[in-house]
């Protein structure tokens, strides 16, 4: 299957025994084959969602292969190996409104009055796919209180990226599920802080959160949603992974989705309670073991996905982050404001960004797990200053 094909490469792909392996051809193929090679390592190790004679969706954070916005995830690895950078996944807080008072929330300090509007939203992905994105994904807040999500939706341009959206499962009606996949949602993350009910709610700060979760979900893959159960994992929950996967695959979800606590918003002051090494080894060997299996959910585990084996930290490489007052971010969990998309076009921050020390090299794993970068950058934000913290340049 011809998945790729430019002048300069072409790229098929194979498959034996549900195993999907990319072969690279062309002048540039000798380019291409080191990230080939990773890719295909990951392919190797894992299951993808589901492989027919005309598609492959490997998962719910990549376009489906073949697509033009496949050709595009292609093009970005390209562009990593030559050391230019392109934001893969653009996020975009649409909302800081919400039912739930998460005791985790990294995005609690954020003030959006207003947030943004359709409009911005719209302006905002459209240059974010004008830097290479393939993967938008909205987020909030709870991205369903926005009534007009729909039209963010349908405005993405969908041979171009893929348009996925977070949420708590509140107000993941039938209806509204069925609304979204017909606005050409490609998938639905929904966020699962414990398999155990009474966890959960507490970690959320609202009863009922739970049982919006799970109807949420059912009302997602019956609406023919790709539907992943987002994870965030901490010292309070990482004993329960598989629990967490027993859950996701008795409700027939398609992928499970393992972040790690960030120590930002409402838990900056818990730095003793996030992962370390050895628990993201653990996440490591959780996510090939599991999507070793034939059946059940194929798993993610973002913190071995961007450590030093893959293909360490997205922040202000592979990833930005618009909040819902504009300020954009190096990703959604560092508080670094590097302009305002209402003041300047996104291109021209992204390209700020990247001239910042911090951005301009390419960090093994997480650099807010790094105890270096928070002492440079975190602990030095002044008590009273807004956040997040303005470092754009005036």
């Amino acid at each position: 299957m011809r998945v790729y094909d430019k002048s300069y490469i072409k790229i098929n792909a194979i498959t034996e025994n549900d195993k999907v392996q990319l072969v690279p051809e062309g002048t540039m193929s000798t380019v291409a084959k080191p990230i080939i090679k990773r890719i295909n390592k990951m392919f190797l190790e894992e299951k993808p969602i589901s492989i027919d004679d005309e598609k492959i969706i490997f998962s719910s954070w990549a376009p489906p292969v073949p697509s033009t916005a496949f050709d595009r995830l292609i093009s970005a690895q390209i562009s990593a190996m030559l050391k230019k950078r392109v934001p893969d996944q653009s996020s975009i807080g649409i909302t800081m409104r919400c039912p739930n008072n998460c005791i985790h929330c990294g995005a609690a300090d954020i003030i959006a009055d207003p947030e943004l509007s359709l409009e911005e939203v719209n302006r905002v992905v459209d240059e974010s796919i004008d830097l290479g994105s393939y993967l938008i994904s909205f987020d909030g807040g709870e991205p369903l209180l926005r009534k007009d999500l729909p039209d963010m939706i349908r405005h993405v341009d969908k041979t171009k990226a893929i348009a996925t959206s977070f949420t708590s499962g509140y107000g993941l009606t039938r209806d509204k599920a069925k609304e979204l996949k017909d606005a050409g949602l490609y998938a639905i993350r929904v966020s699962i802080d414990s398999p155990r009910k009474e966890e959960h709610e507490r970690v959320r700060g609202r009863s009922g959160s739970y049982e919006d979760a799970i109807n949420g979900i059912t009302n997602a893959i019956d609406a023919g949603l790709l539907t992943d159960m987002f994870v965030v994992v901490s010292p309070n929950n990482i004993d329960e992974l598989d629990d967490f996967y027993a859950l996701a695959e008795s409700k027939g979800m398609h992928e499970m989705s393992l972040y790690e606590i960030i120590a930002v918003g409402r838990w900056l002051d818990h730095e003793d309670e996030t992962i370390g090494s050895n628990d993201v080894d653990r996440l490591g060997k959780f996510q090939k073991e599991k999507n070793k299996l034939t059946d059940g959910p194929r798993i993610t585990a973002f913190p071995y996905f961007m450590g030093p084996d893959m293909f360490g930290c997205f922040a202000g490489r592979r990833w930005v982050h618009i909040t819902s007052a504009g300020d954009v971010l190096p990703c959604a969990y560092t508080p670094f404001k590097f302009g305002n998309i209402r003041d300047e076009p996104l291109q021209d921050i992204w390209k700020r960004m990247g001239k910042t020390a911090a951005y301009k090299k390419s960090p093994p794993s997480c650099l807010m797990r790094d105890a270096a970068f928070r002492k440079q950058y975190i602990h030095t934000i002044p008590e009273d200053a807004e956040m997040p913290f303005d470092m754009s340049v005036k």
